[in-house]
């Protein structure tokens, strides 16, 4: 049985499942999902294509109810939470800045600031302070004045990123982030987030098919083919579950400062 945190007197975790399911046309996608992601954690969910992995992130931003169970943001249904501003999502793809955008970099993540009509909130200095702060911590402060359209597919992802950071969440949630970026661009966003998790405490859960990456630089992992797999301190993870993750042989070689060589 889960404990009910509040009833211990203790802050909800950002984001936990209770035994959540969903079905599609009473087809299982997900089934019996328990665990919680603790505050300042860096949580990779892994598993094959088709393994509910992005269902989990879809149920946790409250676009699909779960068919038995339940997911809690903060401590609250998705339903029915309304501090909106504490959780970031940054999806797989980016479509929506194609050539007829004319928005600019500073533009686009200044939407992640808006909270009604107002006149005069592009002259607001700290709204620009804002984010002039979030494009640098992602590192694309030299291209703030360039169309949004005309940046590579890292570059826009980075900039879906400055645009949560300007609402200071608590809670980042991306799906297959750097699908479509080259590997020195992946090496480099992985950096990026673990920079965001140690040095602003971001609770971040991503999923991802990068093995490696994850293994590099993630704290915890749930491992998911429709139903858990493995749950717990990345470190922990071998190929045993791994192979049974992905249903063939797994091996793992890690060759870094904080995980031991396998």
């Amino acid at each position: 049985m889960i404990p009910d945190l509040k009833k211990n007197g203790s802050d909800p975790p950002p984001l936990e499942f209770r035994d959540a399911w969903f079905s599609y046309f009473s087809e299982p996608v997900v089934e019996r999902i328990s665990f919680a992601v603790q505050p300042g954690d860096f949580m990779a969910i892994l598993g094959p294509n088709g393994s509910g992995k992005t269902t989990l992130l879809r149920m946790a931003l409250g676009l699909l109810k779960p068919t038995r169970g339940s997911v809690l943001l903060f401590g609250q249904p998705p339903e029915r939470f309304r501090q909106w501003s504490r959780v970031g999502y940054v999806p797989q793809r980016v479509e929506a800045h194609d050539a007829r955008f004319p928005a600019t970099v500073s533009e686009v993540v200044g939407f992640g600031l808006y909270s009604g009509m107002d006149p005069l909130a592009p002259f607001r200095r700290s709204r620009r302070q804002k984010i002039a702060r979030a494009l640098e911590l992602v590192g694309i402060e030299r291209l703030a004045k360039r169309r949004a359209a005309d940046l590579s597919a890292g570059q826009q992802q980075r900039m879906l990123i400055a645009r949560v950071l300007v609402r200071d969440t608590e809670l980042l949630l991306l799906d297959e982030p750097v699908a479509g970026v080259d590997s020195a661009g992946q090496e480099q966003f992985s950096h990026l987030l673990r920079r965001l998790n140690e040095e602003l405490n971001i609770t971040i859960v991503i999923v991802s098919h990068d093995i490696g990456a994850v293994m590099r630089e993630a704290k915890s992992c749930a491992c998911i083919n429709c139903e858990m797999v493995f749950h717990g301190p990345v470190h922990e993870l071998t190929s045993r579950e791994l192979s049974r993750l992905y249903g063939y042989p797994v091996d793992v070689l890690l060759h870094d400062a904080l995980h031991e060589h396998r």
